[in-house]
């Protein structure tokens, strides 16, 4: 890839990351009021689109020398471990949420239904704030073969850790005090503390 490549895949990310923002603010979501109990849904729709849009952009219209013919294959075993892992720890995650309610089905079904859910302490929680981030992180690096899959995990991982402490601060300012603690007992995304009671 060449350094236009580069800078081109880039901005296809900030583009990405900026929309999605903007999606979730408060504002757009109030102008978007007419969409009532479908908002939740149709964001989470249109992200999935997106993200799936701008990683076929790095694959497949960006050139793609191979990596892995310098990667001993020790290093492309334990990468596609890693991806494995990552990708059960995801499934695990989400098994943790009122998925209904987190893609906007159960909004959509019970009128009276809040896009929030009360806070998450059990499970992959009481080791990570954010373990859907962990097993993201674990897929973009896990598969890296290529030069176009080396700028997905470096793009994607800095729109995760930017994306990760907008969360952070609109967890705040749903949870309060609540959220805060939590903050200082378990940390955002790598279990270091080990097990929080």
């Amino acid at each position: 890839m060449t350094v236009f490549d580069h800078l081109l895949y880039a901005s296809v990310w900030i583009g990405f990351g900026a929309s999605h923002s903007l999606l979730a603010s408060e504002s757009i979501k109030a102008g978007l009021a007419r969409l009532g109990n479908w908002y939740r849904l149709s964001y989470n729709i249109v992200a999935l689109v997106s993200v799936m849009a701008v990683v076929g952009f790095g694959e497949h219209w960006l050139p793609r020398p191979d990596l892995a013919f310098i990667q001993p294959f020790w290093l492309q075993a334990m990468r596609w471990v890693f991806f494995g892992v990552g990708a059960v720890l995801l499934v695990v995650a989400f098994r943790g949420y009122d998925l209904p309610r987190f893609i906007g089905l159960r909004q959509i079904r019970e009128s009276e239904a809040q896009d929030d859910e009360p806070l998450q302490l059990n499970g992959l929680h009481r080791y990570v704030r954010h373990p859907a981030y962990l097993a993201s992180f674990m897929l973009l690096w896990g598969r890296v073969g290529t030069e176009a899959q080396l700028a997905t995990a470096i793009w994607g991982s800095l729109y995760l850790i930017i994306g990760m402490q907008f969360e952070e601060r609109r967890l705040v300012r749903l949870y309060g005090d609540a959220y805060r603690d939590y903050q200082a007992r378990v940390p955002q995304v790598l279990p270091w503390k080990g097990r929080v009671a």
